[in-house]
Parts: C-alpha cells; structure tokens; sequence
C-alpha cells in the first residue's frame, strides 16, 4: 500500500454540523459513512453488502442529523466505512479490522500488516477522534456543559436471533443520564425499549463513551435504534420527532438530580 490512503479529491474522515451548537448535547455518529477508499478497491466486497449494517450504522446519520438541527446540537459524523477501521473499536483489538463481519468475510482485511493499520488509523480514526477531543475542551473553556450521544443502529435479526427492541440505551461506569433517558423512553407506551441491549458498552469493545466521556467526567449514552424503523425518511424524521423532547427532559431531570 502506498503510503496515503485518501486520495486528493476523496472526502475529509469527518463531518461537522453545528459546530457552535448552543445544546448540551455533543452528538457522534461513529458509523455513519459507508465510503471504502478508492486506493483499497472496495475491500473486495459488493456494493449489495456494503449497503448492509456490515458496511454502516443505516439511518443513524439522518436521525442525528435531524437531533442537531432540533436541538441546536454540535454533530461529528464519520465518513468511511466501519470495515476500513471501526472508529468505535480501541484500534488494538482484532475487530476494529474485520476480517469477517456477522457471517461475511472481508477479503480487503486478510492479512493486514501493522503499517496497514496504521495508515488506516492516521487518516481516519486519529483525526476523527482528535477533532471530538477539540469540541469537548472548546466546549470546556466556554463553560458549555457536555453531554455524549453517540448515536447507533441495529439489525432486526442477528446470525438468525430476532431482536424485539425498538430502541436500547448502552452505558458503563456513569449510569446517572441513561437512567434519566431510560425512564423518559419507557413513557412512550409502544415502545420495547432496551436497558443495555442489544450491546453494552465496554473498554474492549468501545472507544468513544469510554475515552471520550467516562476519562472526561461526562455524561453520556450509547442509542441504538432498530433499522428498519428508520431506513427511509418518514421513519428518521418520526424518530428524531420523537427523540428529541425525551433528550431535552431527560438532561433536565439529569441536572436537577444531586447525587449524580
């Protein structure tokens, strides 16, 4: 591989939305791009399969769009796919490169050498990560508080599991603001919601609540959302209708809590 991965005229590893976005809320939308370098040839897989939840989190970044522009809230999406490297994956486990994702393999990812997964991680993974680090301590110096969603998506079935969640919450260590999330969500009479499902997070298998919340202080929480209630507009447009006075209450009672 030669040693740059983007070439000229190929898109920057992020996108920033209301960057000056008046919300507590700092939206990431770490699997929102399903783009595959050109310099890596598709990663030998199809267009079919890069269009599945193996190549992207489908329908997260409209839904987080919408949230931003609802609520005056600064968004960070990434470009690329997650196949190239998971920007919410600690770069040193085997699954921040996938040789095989759910039942598919990766050709493009056999074999990787560590310059490989290097490169990837200095023009993707680094300046994405680097730029959520800048937010947060722009947001600091202006005495703007700071509340983590990263924003996710699900399959309605997993290797032939049918899941029954609408939406789940996924947190850790600081439980306080997904507590006050989850007692808003339960409110919405038709909805299954998820505590901890269909994931949870953890510093194996997650980088950005841990790194970038937990190490700060910061409140924070992982939505996942299942797919197919948001893979065309009128669903993403529901969902971030829907979602976005749940937020806004949820921060309130957050704020007037003491113990937290």
């Amino acid at each position: 591989m030669s040693e740059k991965l983007i070439s000229a005229g190929e898109p920057a590893p992020f996108t920033v939305r209301r960057a000056q976005g008046s919300s507590p809320f700092l939206l990431l939308c770490d699997h929102a791009g399903r783009r595959i370098p050109q310099k890596l040839g598709g990663l030998g897989i199809s267009e079919v399969e890069l269009n599945r939840h193996i190549g992207w989190d489908i329908g997260a970044l409209a839904v987080s769009e919408q949230l931003s522009d609802k609520l005056d809230a600064t968004l960070i999406s990434q470009t690329w796919s997650r196949l190239v490297i998971d920007c919410n994956r600690p770069p040193s486990v085997e699954s921040a490169f996938p040789v095989i994702s759910e039942a598919t393999p990766i050709p493009g990812n056999q074999g990787l050498s560590d310059e490989d997964k290097a490169i990837r991680r200095r023009e993707i993974f680094d300046p994405y990560h680097t730029e959520i680090r800048q937010l947060i301590e722009q947001r600091r110096q202006r005495g703007q508080p700071t509340c983590i969603i990263a924003m996710h998506s699900f399959t309605p079935v997993f290797l032939d599991v049918p899941r029954p969640w609408h939406i789940g919450l996924l947190y850790h260590r600081l439980k306080a603001y997904p507590q006050a999330l989850l007692a808003q969500l339960r409110t919405q009479p038709n909805w299954v919601v998820g505590d901890n499902q269909p994931y949870s997070v953890s510093d194996a298998t997650d980088y950005a609540i841990p790194q970038h919340a937990e190490k700060n202080g910061l409140p924070s929480v992982a939505i996942e959302i299942r797919q197919d209630l948001i893979a065309d507009a009128a669903g993403q447009a529901e969902w971030a209708e829907s979602l976005a006075p749940l937020l806004q209450a949820a921060w309130q009672n957050y704020c007037n809590t003491p113990s937290h």
